[in-house]
């Protein structure tokens, strides 16, 4: 029951961070550039401190055969690039995307109801092991979805729909991730070695959330400044990582 309480309840807290998106009307676009900054090169190093500090050394910890905790984390990479490339799982981390027609709108609410139902997948899977794992991944999620949805909501409104009625859509996209971690809490118990399985997966795909989405738009800034403030934000990600094993 507890295991059910807590996944619900940061499954919940995920959901609200959709609304984040009301910030960006109170922030003037060059402060928000800098904030987005901060964040992304944040989540980098959120996502891979909990990838390398957490969910791989308990996944070998649980692992019958280390081979299976390697070829899972290259299936969790591969299943994200799948579900990126085919199903049109679209990101927008610095508030502005290429294309802000009426069906990319809808595309979008799609694609994010889709990986916010991974995500809530991802949670509850984690929490199915054991409780620090499930903190550490609600974090690296939350760190990696408060950019997201700013660009989200940036691409709504643009699109044509009202703030309000850009922000009730975001939102219940969101809440899709509780429908991912009912389907895990659901799933695992039923499934022998369910850690096996569930951690070197998350793995994979937050190297791929971190590696392929975020660090790419890191590169847009070429300023050998802010290239050095994106190296101590991502060292900043990695040390709040490491910060929490004191749950363990």
């Amino acid at each position: 029951m507890k295991t059910w309480i807590y996944a619900l309840l940061s499954v919940f807290l995920v959901s609200i961070i959709s609304l984040v998106g009301i910030l960006a009307l109170a922030i003037d676009e060059r402060r928000l550039k800098r904030a987005l900054l901060f964040l992304v090169s944040f989540a980098v190093g959120g996502l891979f401190g909990d990838v390398f500090i957490h969910i791989l050394p308990e996944a070998f910890e649980e692992a019958v055969s280390p081979l299976r905790v390697s070829f899972g984390v290259i299936a969790g990479i591969l299943l994200f690039f799948i579900l990126e490339k085919f199903i049109y799982w679209r990101h927008c981390h610095a508030g502005v995307c290429d294309m802000h027609d009426k069906p990319v709108v809808w595309l979008n609410l799609i694609g994010d109801a889709f990986h916010n139902f991974i995500d809530g997948i991802i949670i509850g899977a984690s929490y199915s092991v054991s409780f620090a794992i499930g903190i550490t991944s609600t974090l690296a999620v939350v760190l990696h979805e408060i950019p997201q949805e700013i660009g989200d909501y940036g691409i709504l409104v643009n699109g044509g729909l009202s703030r309000r009625k850009a922000l009730g859509m975001n939102f219940l996209c969101a809440l899709v991730a509780v429908l991912g971690a009912v389907t895990a809490l659901l799933i695992g118990p039923h499934i022998n070695d369910f850690a096996d399985y569930a951690l070197p997966l998350t793995a994979g795909g937050f190297i791929y959330l971190a590696g392929s989405d975020l660090i790419p738009e890191l590169h847009r800034e070429i300023r050998f400044s802010r290239s050095i403030f994106q190296l101590l934000s991502i060292i900043c990600g990695v040390m709040v990582m490491a910060l929490l094993l004191l749950l363990e």
